[in-house]
């Protein structure tokens, strides 16, 4: 092996020692500016997108251009809001999003019947998106369960903003920790409309059936997936339950029906 003269080894160090600094110089810049850029999305999500005071208990963090959330908020709606806002920051990369929902302490049963007839009564008087549906109300059959605080909303709607509605409802409501959507949306269509309109009549123009009518979050739900029929609610005896499952087949163009209507005082059938 040959060895190096001992004479170049001060020329070699002279070298090394010459070139490192401009090695380094641009990594030290372009830490420096992403330093700098990380101070202004701070700067820009306290000044303007959470300037409000719902959002006086969040913290912020920014680290390469991901920001960290923390702190507390009175409903879980106002987290979902500070996220979304955050990630319209110029130049955010990310939002991880450890925001606590610090509201009252509810107990389940109490939150979950608060929520069924808050989402009950949600969109009575709404049309829907055709023109001969006047009122969505029997045509969202949407289930509410709480675990811990923690929302998790299923069944169907009869379209999306009336499954959009619901979670608004939940998120906006004091004792509400997180909210899960599993909403399933029924497909909108002439002939789907046309079978939710004659299975309607059919149910609630039947004597024994018409006092369902009454209360405009009416018991008697009816979903409609491609002309299969499926009833949900609460009726008060096996009698009218019965009565509604006839009637929905009798209905032209239906081409299955589901009775899940429940009888009142009955256990729920898993």
């Amino acid at each position: 092996m040959k060895k190096v003269s001992r004479s170049l080894v001060p020329a070699i160090a002279a070298v090394v020692f010459s070139i490192s600094p401009a090695v380094m110089m641009p990594h030290t810049a372009v830490t420096f500016a992403q330093s700098a850029q990380d101070a202004q999305i701070k700067a820009d999500i306290l000044n303007n997108a959470l300037n409000k005071s719902k959002f006086k208990n969040i913290q912020v963090s920014v680290q390469n251009g991901i920001v960290v959330l923390s702190g507390t908020v009175d409903v879980y709606d106002t987290k979902l809001d500070a996220d979304r806002r955050v990630h319209r920051v110029k130049n955010v990369k990310g939002v991880e999003n450890d925001i606590e929902v610090a509201g009252p302490e509810v107990p389940d049963q109490q939150l979950q019947d608060k929520l069924i007839k808050a989402i009950m009564y949600d969109r009575v008087g709404y049309p829907g998106d055709s023109m001969i549906i006047r009122d969505v109300t029997p045509f969202n059959a949407i289930s509410v369960s709480v675990h811990n605080g923690v929302v998790t909303l299923g069944g169907h709607a009869y379209g999306p903003v009336d499954a959009d509605s619901a979670v608004a409802v939940a998120a906006n409501t004091p004792g509400v920790k997180d909210v899960i959507n599993d909403i399933q949306v029924d497909p909108v269509s002439p002939m789907d409309d046309r079978i939710r309109i004659a299975v309607f009549r059919a149910i609630y123009g039947f004597p024994s059936l018409n006092k369902y009518a009454i209360d405009p979050a009416k018991p008697i739900r009816i979903s409609v997936q491609n002309g299969h029929v499926t009833l949900y609610g609460v009726v008060d005896n096996q009698g009218d339950k019965e009565a509604a499952g006839i009637r929905a087949n009798s209905v032209p163009g239906v081409f299955s029906v589901t009775n899940d209507l429940q009888v009142a005082g009955q256990p729920e059938k898993k």
